[in-house]
């Protein structure tokens, strides 16, 4: 399984951002896919994950009314429209793969893309 991220840049507190996760390998209908992010100097910490088949939807509570994860399996992507964003959402976003259940922890995830870069001006 391979993910490609994209979608970054620099915007300004307020403004929105599509970020993208393009999968492709194995069958991935039957995996979940989740975002993470990484600050400087901070651990990796959870955002947002979609069940496989696009069923369900987990957020973390700091971005929960902001942000929107949705899969397209027409396209084999994954998507995370943030919006009014924030200076402390800044950092390195990655999506990442596993089998069947979502999780909010890293280490229960199997495939991980290579990040994008988001950065939120004040």
């Amino acid at each position: 399984v391979q993910l490609q991220a994209s979608g970054g840049g620099l915007v300004q507190a307020g403004g929105s951002l599509r970020l993208s996760c393009a999968r492709s390998g194995r069958t991935l209908s039957t995996y979940a896919t989740g975002w993470f992010r990484q600050a400087p100097g901070k651990e990796r910490e959870f955002v947002a994950a979609v069940s496989w088949g696009g069923t369900a939807t987990y957020y973390a509570d700091s971005v929960k009314g902001r942000f929107t994860v949705s899969e397209d399996n027409a396209e084999n992507t994954v998507y995370l429209q943030v919006n009014s964003l924030k200076p402390e959402d800044t950092g390195v976003y990655y999506c990442a793969a596993r089998r069947n259940l979502y999780s909010r922890y890293s280490y229960d995830y199997d495939y991980w893309g290579q990040g994008t870069q988001v950065t939120v001006s004040s």
